[in-house]
């Protein structure tokens, strides 16, 4: 079974057009209604869309949980997700599909920046600084990591887990997508007339930027904050041999420098304490993680 997964939030202008126009695409269409305050989810509904709501909006992190969630219970075998505002094209569903149908990837993303394209400067260039920032701290090659056009093999979904619950969604799949094949195709995407993202950029940016800090943190906690408690607590006992050489010399505590050099030792033990206890954390989860993944995969 082949089902579109399509997240909304007080989409009511555009929803129709995207439920019909992936319906003709797929088996099934999936929609997501992020707590909206408008017609959107009953508008769904009405077009044959399997409908999951939230009381209230959560992000667009939850709603793809949510439609994963619900790919899995119907045993969906490929699961393409596209926004609800207008700006994909459905009629390009097809050709995100086929490396999944052929078997070439198990992750395929629908880039503009393969294209030619309308997008605004400011966005271009917001883009590309999150396209760096996910690329370097994921370690994957792709050209466009903040699309939402996206086609999900069986595999995908079953292995991938999704904890983030705003618009860095896309990029913690991409930096959780070890062992899956990613793919690209170029797509169109319009911009005109098409409300965008519920954040004003600058906290897109910022939300995208955290997810990934947060993420970078988690898997390597000793490089992001062991490290650097060694470093704070170098500094501070360098700051304190300093002062008592200091008081030997001419009698004077410099309180000032003393305390400054405490400040860092104690954030520097701190740090590496806490560096120490996720790089625990996160070899357990990497464990079971994996044994689950290979209980899928016999099952």
């Amino acid at each position: 079974m082949i089902v579109a997964a399509i997240p909304a939030f007080n989409e009511e202008a555009t929803i129709a057009r995207v439920v019909i126009g992936s319906g003709k695409h797929v088996d099934k269409v999936l929609v997501c209604d992020d707590g909206s305050s408008d017609m959107t989810g009953e508008i769904a509904e009405r077009l044959g869309a399997e409908l999951v709501r939230h009381e209230r909006n959560l992000g667009k992190g939850a709603t793809i949980r949510s439609l994963f969630d619900l790919a899995k219970r119907l045993r969906a075998d490929v699961v393409v997700t596209l926004d609800a505002d207008g700006q994909h094209d459905p009629d390009e569903i097809p050709k995100l599909l086929e490396p999944i149908l052929s078997g070439k990837a198990d992750i395929v993303i629908g880039s503009r920046s393969l294209a030619e394209g309308e997008m605004p400067r400011y966005r271009r260039i917001g883009r590309a600084t999150l396209d760096r920032a996910t690329v370097v701290a994921g370690h994957v090659k792709v050209t466009d990591t903040q699309s939402g056009l996206r086609a999900y093999s069986k595999e995908a979904i079953e292995s991938l887990e999704v904890t983030e619950f705003g618009i860095g969604v896309d990029s913690e799949i991409l930096m959780k997508t070890e062992g899956l094949r990613l793919a690209e195709v170029p797509v169109g995407c319009k911009y005109k007339g098409v409300k965008g993202s519920t954040y004003n950029p600058v906290d897109h940016g910022l939300s995208v930027l955290g997810t990934i800090v947060t993420l970078v943190g988690e898997r390597h906690p000793m490089t992001f904050l062991g490290l650097p408690g060694l470093i704070l607590i170098c500094v501070g006992l360098y700051g304190w041999i300093w002062v008592i050489n200091r008081y030997a010399e001419v009698q004077v505590l410099a309180t000032g420098t003393a305390l400054l050099s405490t400040i860092l030792l104690l954030v520097g033990i701190f740090a590496v304490f806490a560096g120490l206890i996720l790089f625990t954390i996160s070899g357990l989860v990497k464990r079971y993680s994996s044994m689950r993944r290979d209980t899928l995969y016999a099952s």
